[in-house]
């Protein structure tokens, strides 16, 4: 654990989370200082493998780490623990300077399917980051499909060629499925299309 060699803390952080939570958990939190990002970021993986109140405490006092590597793995771990989570813990990352950190705040809320997130998802699919638009567009789409249309209609005229490109297509989908359906319905009853 005090080793010099970053990649040797990382490897007995990583058996670490192998053992019981009466030994690694304390061996963990002490890792979670560590200069090095990557260690820390390794040490609140492991973390997150253990069903223990301290876990919670640990990952969000890391939501502020100056490393984005290691704010997304607490992110990662917060959603992961599951339970009810403070939808103003999440407002702090509108405006984390990473866009890293603001993409997977957007891609992890589509998959919570929590309530309440349509301002938060409305919010990043204006970011100035084309990759954190698209993430928030698409957790739109799959959280909210009518409320999305208005927005991938907008995307369509985005600065960001490939994010226009991904907007038509997805536009292109939600068009053709309903017909798609309808002719299959209409087949099956027998009547000609």
């Amino acid at each position: 654990m005090k080793h010099p060699d970053p990649k040797i803390r990382i490897m007995a952080i990583r058996y670490l989370g192998h053992c019981g939570p009466s030994i690694a958990i304390p061996l963990l939190q002490e890792m979670l200082s560590d200069p090095n990002p990557d260690v820390r970021s390794e040490g609140l993986y492991s973390l997150i493998k253990f069903e223990d109140p301290i876990v919670s405490t640990l990952l969000r006092k890391h939501l502020k780490d100056t490393d984005p590597q290691v704010r997304i793995t607490a992110l990662r771990g917060i959603f992961k623990h599951g339970g009810q989570i403070d939808l103003n813990l999440l407002l702090q990352f509108l405006s984390d300077e990473s866009p890293l950190v603001r993409r997977k705040v957007a891609t992890l809320l589509g998959w919570a399917r929590m309530e309440g997130v349509l301002p938060i998802l409305a919010e990043l699919s204006k970011d100035e980051d084309p990759q954190v638009r698209k993430a928030a567009l698409s957790s739109l789409h799959s959280l909210y499909p009518e409320e999305s249309e208005d927005r991938m209609l907008e995307a369509m005229t985005d600065r960001d060629p490939h994010l226009r490109k991904w907007a038509k297509e997805v536009l292109e989908k939600i068009v053709a499925s309903p017909l798609r359906t309808t002719v299959a319905y209409q087949h099956r009853e027998g009547k000609d299309v």
